[in-house]
């Protein structure tokens, strides 16, 4: 038979005033930082909150309190090890400011994400963060005619009055253009996305408006999703052709992960020597040994600090903001030295 756990009824502050002898409103003083409480009711409090388990509803304190509320972070496709390493940094940075954070995952489809949405909106969530791929831009209006402060990650151009944090694009297309031709790619290719996501029509379009300024054609192809999935597929259709690239510029990562081994193990092509490929993101898998990538890395580490920063009362303002960063090349083994 199984053991049932005993449950005990949850302590409430005016438990913890009985126990000590206090006022209910010296329990409060006791656990609001700067408050002003005699050190002998202070060890009164804290004695009888532990012996009864009592914890500070941090929640209902904070609806009262713009900095103590919680923050929402919207997205989509969080398994993927870009989204992954974006929300860990930006959970990290929330919590060392002691924000509380609820996340929507998009992926189910609108219907379930609204109605997340809306118990976001019932717990008063101070701001929303929406980061960059494809989550629905009636949730995210959806949250700006809530009131909340909204901070978009690589969706530049995408709602007024909203804060945005990203990557400048046109420089860094402009230098990954620069490694293939540099390679001297004499075809190249971009493998970009269906999904026209903010942040993948600025890095197709950043790339072709490099290579139309050297005077170089470049043919684009568009997988249905940015997945190894994709970019297996699109790699198979591309080497098939009798007049095949020899440089491939894939819009993330995971999409030049799956060109790499269908080049390499179904086509036998040699990487670099008989085909150049880059990517963008710097995931995790493009320093593995089977991939050595050469690739973009974004910055998450500030770029989640500095959502934070706008987060706080002191970076809101009157005006939106956008803070655009660089991604650094990071130089590997699928690029022929120029």
């Amino acid at each position: 038979m199984m053991n049932k756990t005993k449950m005990f009824p949850v302590a409430t502050a005016s438990d913890v005033a009985r126990q000590a002898g206090v006022s209910r409103s010296a329990v409060s003083r006791t656990f609001t930082p700067g408050c002003s409480v005699s050190e002998e009711t202070r060890r009164k409090v804290l004695a009888a909150a532990k012996d009864l388990n009592y914890h500070v509803n941090m929640l209902a304190r904070g609806l009262s309190k713009e900095d103590s509320r919680p923050v929402c972070i919207l997205g989509g496709k969080l398994a993927q090890p870009f989204q992954a390493s974006l929300l860990d940094q930006l959970t990290r940075q929330l919590q060392l400011s002691q924000r509380a954070v609820m996340v929507i995952n998009t992926a189910g489809g609108e219907a379930s994400a609204n109605q997340a949405l809306k118990q976001t909106l019932n717990y008063r969530a101070a701001a929303t963060v929406v980061l960059s791929g494809t989550p629905q831009a009636s949730l995210v209006e959806q949250c700006v005619q809530s009131g909340q402060q909204v901070v978009l990650v690589n969706r530049l151009g995408q709602f007024d009055g909203v804060d945005h944090v990203g990557i400048d694009y046109r420089h860094t297309m402009s230098d990954a253009y620069g490694m293939l031709a540099r390679a001297q790619c004499d075809n190249i290719a971009l493998i970009s996305s269906k999904i026209q996501s903010p942040s993948m029509v600025s890095r197709e379009q950043g790339f072709l408006q490099a290579a139309a300024l050297s005077g170089q054609e470049c043919s684009v192809y568009r997988c249905e999703a940015t997945s190894y999935e994709g970019g297996a597929r699109m790699a198979r259709q591309l080497f098939a052709r009798r007049h095949r690239p020899d440089g491939v510029f894939c819009v993330t990562d995971l999409v030049a992960c799956g060109v790499i081994d269908v080049a390499r193990y179904e086509f036998g092509l040699r990487i670099p020597e008989d085909l150049c490929v880059v990517g963008f993101d710097d995931i995790e898998q493009a320093g593995w040994g089977a991939y050595q990538l050469t690739t973009f890395a974004q910055p998450l580490q500030h770029m989640a600090a500095a959502i934070n920063q706008l987060l706080a009362p002191e970076g809101r303002g009157a005006t939106s903001l956008t803070q655009l960063f660089t991604a650094s090349p990071v130089w590997r083994k699928t690029v022929r030295p120029s």
